[in-house]
C-alpha cells in the first residue's frame, strides 16, 4: 500500500525542530516517534495522531478528526486527521501539540 509523501513531508516539517525525534516504516507507512514513543503517523490510510486517553475528546473536537480505526476496531488515545486538516496549518498544530504534550507524560523508551 502507498502512503501520501505529501503528508509525510509536511509532518518532517513540523516536527524538525522537535527534539528527540525518529522515523520507523510501520502499518505500511511512515511512524514519527519522539524517544523512541510513537507520536504519529502516515498510511495508506492517512494520517494519525496519539494524543493519550485524557485528550482524545480535545483533539476530536478539532475539525477534521475522527476515531482511529485499526483492524476494524477504534483504537482509544488516537485520531486520525482528513486530508483537509492536515493542510490547515493551525488545526495540524493544535492535533500535534495534543500529541507531543502527550508523548512529555511518557518516559523514553
Amino acid at each position: 500500500m502507498a502512503f501520501d509523501a505529501g503528508l509525510v513531508e509536511l509532518i518532517r516539517g513540523d516536527l524538525a525542530e522537535v527534539e528527540g525525534i525518529t522515523e520507523k516504516r510501520m502499518f505500511g507507512g511512515i511512524c514519527f516517534l519522539q524517544h523512541g514513543n510513537m507520536l504519529c503517523g502516515v498510511s495508506a490510510q492517512g494520517a494519525m495522531f496519539r494524543v493519550g486517553k485524557d485528550s482524545e475528546a480535545a483533539a476530536r473536537a478539532i475539525p477534521g478528526t475522527g476515531p482511529m480505526q485499526f483492524t476494524g476496531r477504534s483504537m482509544a488515545g488516537f485520531v486520525d486527521a482528513d486530508d483537509d486538516l492536515m493542510a490547515d496549518d493551525a488545526r495540524r498544530g493544535r492535533v500535534m501539540a495534543l500529541a507531543l504534550a502527550y508523548l512529555a507524560t511518557l518516559p523514553p523508551k
